[in-house]
């Protein structure tokens, strides 16, 4: 059976994007080259960061249409993320709030791309 395994967010400046998402996962990346940075995810994920002007075909249309989201496990450990975020000034989208799956807030990366965190389904 084919399973995803590969996520790609368009970015004006791969290696701008690669600070950013280094920072966030704690991580380096697997394969850096001038238009794709590639980070290595748990659960056998890959995140790709592609040179917007070099994705062939070019996308028809911009904007936030998608979120990453990043489930933390344990009590108080979305609090705890939202605190360490905003320490680091990431640019907060939506602040600590609870929803219908329970706590959870939103991050942007450089592109304006969103990243939830929340805890995971029981």
């Amino acid at each position: 059976m084919n399973s995803p395994n590969l996520i790609i967010l368009y970015v004006k400046d791969p290696a701008e994007s690669a600070g950013f998402y280094r920072s966030l996962l704690g991580r380096e990346p697997v394969a850096e080259a001038p238009n794709f940075v590639a980070f290595a995810l748990d659960g056998g994920f890959t995140l790709g960061l592609w040179r917007l002007s070099k994705v062939a075909p070019q996308p028809s249309a911009t904007g936030s249409r998608a979120e990453i989201a990043f489930m933390v496990p344990g009590e108080n450990g979305v609090s705890t993320l939202y605190d360490d975020w905003r320490k680091r000034q990431l640019p907060i989208a939506q602040d600590l709030t609870d929803m219908d799956f329970g706590p959870t807030f939103v991050v942007l990366d450089p592109d304006g791309h969103r990243l939830r965190v929340c805890e995971p389904d029981k």
